[in-house]
């Protein structure tokens, strides 16, 4: 991938970015020279996290995602430290629940729609009162291909990350033409949040791509920066699919 020039000055909210994608995305923005504030709930993570990306272009707060409290603290904290928030990655998410839809306890997808979506609608709330509405911006919902196509004993996942899709489009639409909303929809990536699904398997569950292997943080990371910078300042309501070629063997969704 072409190396993208520094969007000198910008400032990222990353949600869920103590590991996983959401420090992929975070490591891609300040290395192209934009500062950060990542989150989560493990303090001690997020810690680790700022000193890997360095303490003068990040800083970490911890809490939960769909804690409105917590949105806000974010928000006020990046600008206190930046004096902006440009972008916006919404990339916490959450899939304690395995099985079939006719059997899901409701209060478990209460909480995965909490965290999956409202979480993401009530950092874009806060962003865009903070500093996009005035200035203008970006963001990216970090989405699935479960949202896309059923998927088995996920489903209830997969229906969170489709709402996400649609809060995509309906952000994008609203918030034109000063804040650009677009959607990545990753295969599986080799995260400790997804080990479930290819974990001692890893050879056979790579078969399916036709890339054959499974994604890495990077891979998501890289398309992040791209979507949050001024390269795609004509692309705003889009879904991109990065899954490795797996929907070339599915028929697509």
């Amino acid at each position: 991938m072409t190396e993208l020039p520094p969007d000198s000055g910008r400032v990222a909210i990353v949600t869920g970015a103590s590991r996983g994608i959401g420090y992929g995305i975070a490591q891609a923005l300040v290395a192209r020279g934009d500062r950060v504030c990542i989150t989560g709930r493990n303090e001690d993570a997020l810690k680790e996290a700022v000193e890997r990306l360095g303490a003068d272009r990040a800083i970490g707060v911890a809490g939960k995602a769909h804690d409105e409290a917590h949105q806000a603290a974010a928000v006020e904290r990046t600008m206190e430290a930046f004096g902006r928030v440009d972008y916006l990655a919404n990339n916490a998410g959450t899939n304690p629940v395995y099985g079939l839809l006719a059997e899901v306890d409701l209060a478990v997808v209460r909480k995965v729609y909490e965290t999956n979506v409202v979480s993401a609608l009530g950092f874009a709330q806060q962003t865009w009162k903070a500093w996009q509405k005035e200035n203008g911006g970006a963001i990216v919902n970090i989405t699935s291909i479960a949202g896309l196509a059923p998927s088995p004993f996920i489903a209830a996942y997969g229906m969170s990350k489709a709402a996400m899709a649609n809060l995509t489009v309906q952000l994008a639409a609203e918030l034109a033409p000063g804040v650009r909303v677009n959607a990545i929809s990753p295969a599986v990536v080799k995260t400790k949040f997804a080990a479930a699904l290819y974990e001692g398997r890893e050879e056979e569950a790579a078969a399916a791509y036709p890339l054959r292997r499974l994604g890495v943080p990077e891979d998501i990371g890289g398309a992040a920066a791209f979507l949050l910078s001024d390269q795609a300042a004509w692309i705003t309501g889009q879904n991109l699919v990065i899954d490795g070629g797996l929907f070339l063997h599915a028929g697509g969704a």
